[in-house]
């Protein structure tokens, strides 16, 4: 499926994904403003369970379009990781009907982790809340960007 860009996402709420296979990190930012906040960190099981969580987080907060932290390596390259985040944004739009935006995650983490230790939160507190603000970091990352050099989903 071909990538295309859009025009920049001007007003509307939005929600960030760090995809992982045991946990989906969600923030809800909002474009107008560009204020991004951490949301939740999703845990559940099956897909089925976790599926129904978003469609919960999407119907409370009416998002405008969805964006996606797409993992490579350092220079670029797509491995298996990026294989699954890119499934799961296309499942995303096929369920939601919403735009998806892929941004690159490559240094979210590390940026997540370093604002946890500096606000001092280490240890189980720390993991359950690493990845809702990595999701947070991608979406800092799309309105940074503009929100309109993310790549949609077609």
């Amino acid at each position: 499926m071909p990538n295309s860009l859009l025009s920049p996402l001007r007003r509307g709420t939005v929600l960030g994904f760090d995809y992982g296979l045991a946990r989906i990190g969600v923030a809800v930012g909002e474009a107008e403003l560009s204020t991004v906040h951490p949301l939740e960190t999703i845990t559940l099981i099956s897909n089925e369970e976790r599926f129904i969580r978003i469609a919960s987080l999407i119907k409370e907060w009416q998002p405008k379009a969805l964006v996606v932290g797409l993992p490579t390596h350092a220079d670029g390259a797509s491995d298996e990781a990026t294989a699954q985040c890119r499934r799961f944004g296309n499942r995303l739009r096929g369920r939601f009907q919403l735009s998806v935006y892929w941004v690159d995650e490559r240094w979210t983490s590390a940026v997540a982790d370093s604002l946890l230790s500096e606000a001092g939160i280490f240890g189980k507190k720390r993991k359950q809340v690493l990845d809702q603000v990595a999701a947070q970091a991608i979406l800092t990352t799309f309105f940074s960007s503009g929100a309109c050099k993310a790549k949609l989903v077609e």
